[in-house]
């Protein structure tokens, strides 16, 4: 069975962006190109996405006459930007992979995953993520790669110290200290950098929290400068930034990509980190082990991350869309990208056939998989959450800086999330 709706026009893009040949006002026409727009997930062109969709689409189009599929895939940097400029030029593309989907869904622009997966294909998926994907409790952004996060610690400079992983933060506090005292170049890497500091926020607001999600309360109002938040960042600041444990770098100039890089050269204790991390320090012969990442008096809750798949109204296709859809979903295409690129199944059946495998590279995955089910994510079913990560990139490294006042900045933070929330509810 197959939810859809039925009877849509096909609209002929001036640029070619949608081509029908076999008929009008038919979801079921033949001779129909989807255009499907991707982020690019390899760690080099040798292994760009590029080349997996060109696999997958091969084996899609020879099943499948009557429909072609041309894919183009952009670097995480210009990916958000090439689909926002094809909607407002009124050239949507059929299908796009990227990282939110809550502006266009306010906006009108996105099929209910409903219209277009199959039951069992929606079924399937995690429910915590498909949770993540609504828009005024209807699921618009269909979850497409997830990752969790846990600590990376370097078992030879640990070993050379003396020292264990941490539970709490006064354990990794204690641990930065004796690394430091070894001549570790960054004992505990903070990245609060633009290139991704509302990450490495979330998850030490997660780590401080007694309640809510980091960003948000139990309700799902923004709740940046509450107490307990205000008393992460000044724990930050006094016991690691300022006692001088997190490195030669600023943590407002320190960028995820450049601590990942440190830690695969052996210059870092410890750091947050997600499943890319694994293979870029095995590469580089890093011993490495990972746990849970602390907590202030514990285990703290992880913090997800999903890319999110969304079909645009603007061509109609609901039907070969969803066909193909079902074709990218199944178990056998799920497990064949998450392994390919180190990330975590999106679908029960795939992520059940990862847990149960006797394989080394789906072992090394599974304290990321166990986390999964019950981790943290950002609230992308806002429309405000793209200004408040803008902000939170480019703000958040000053509440630790010398002279930065923790308060201050969560406050200005605080008034920047409120005032995107007022707009959208205007």
């Amino acid at each position: 069975m197959r939810r859809r709706t039925a009877g849509t026009t096909a609209v002929v893009s001036a640029l070619g962006m949608t081509v029908v040949l076999g008929g009008c006002g038919s979801t079921d026409s033949s001779d129909v190109t989807l255009r499907l727009v991707a982020a690019d997930y390899g760690a080099s062109a040798a292994d760009g996405t590029q080349k997996y969709w060109d696999a997958l689409v091969k084996d899609y189009e020879s099943a499948h006459p009557g429909v072609k599929v041309e894919v183009s895939v952009y670097s995480w940097n210009d990916v958000d930007r090439k689909v926002k400029e094809m909607v407002d030029g009124g050239h949507a593309p059929d299908l796009a992979q990227i990282g939110a989907y809550a502006d266009y869904a306010a906006a009108g622009k996105l099929y209910p995953a409903s219209d277009v997966l199959s039951i069992r294909t929606q079924a399937d998926m995690i429910s915590q993520l498909s949770d993540a994907g609504q828009w005024e409790h209807t699921q618009y952004g269909i979850p497409f790669a997830a990752s969790t996060r846990v600590l990376f610690y370097n078992r030879t400079l640990f070993a050379e110290a003396g020292i264990k992983p941490p539970t709490t933060w006064d354990e990794l506090a204690a641990d930065a200290a004796a690394l430091r005292a070894k001549g570790v170049k960054y004992p505990y890497a903070l990245p609060l950098g633009p290139e991704e500091a509302q990450a490495e926020t979330m998850q030490w607001l997660l780590g401080g929290a007694r309640s809510g999600n980091g960003y948000t309360d139990d309700v799902g109002t923004y709740s940046i400068d509450s107490e307990q938040n205000v008393a992460t960042f000044d724990w930050l600041k006094d016991e690691l930034v300022g006692k001088d444990l997190t490195g030669p770098v600023a943590p407002g100039k320190l960028n995820r990509a450049d601590a990942f890089a440190a830690f695969a050269d052996g210059k870092v204790g410890m750091l947050d980190g997600h499943p890319t991390l694994i293979r870029q320090a095995t590469a580089k012969g890093v011993k490495f082990g990972m746990v849970p990442m602390p907590g202030r008096t514990g285990k703290a809750a992880s913090m997800g991350v999903a890319d999110w798949m969304m079909a645009f109204r603007q061509n109609g296709h609901a039907a070969q869309i969803g066909d193909f859809l079902d074709f990218v979903y199944s178990e056998k295409n799920v497990l064949s990208f998450s392994r390919r690129y180190g990330l975590l199944p999106v679908t029960s059946s795939a992520s059940t056939a990862m847990s149960t495998s006797d394989a080394a590279g789906d072992k090394v995955l599974q304290p990321f998989l166990d986390q999964l089910p019950t981790s943290q994510l950002y609230p992308v079913g806002k429309t405000s959450w793209a200004a408040v990560s803008a902000a939170v990139k480019k703000d958040i490294g000053q509440a630790v800086a010398p002279g930065g006042s923790p308060v201050g900045v969560l406050t200005r933070l605080q008034a920047t999330a409120s005032a995107a929330d007022s707009r959208d509810a205007d």
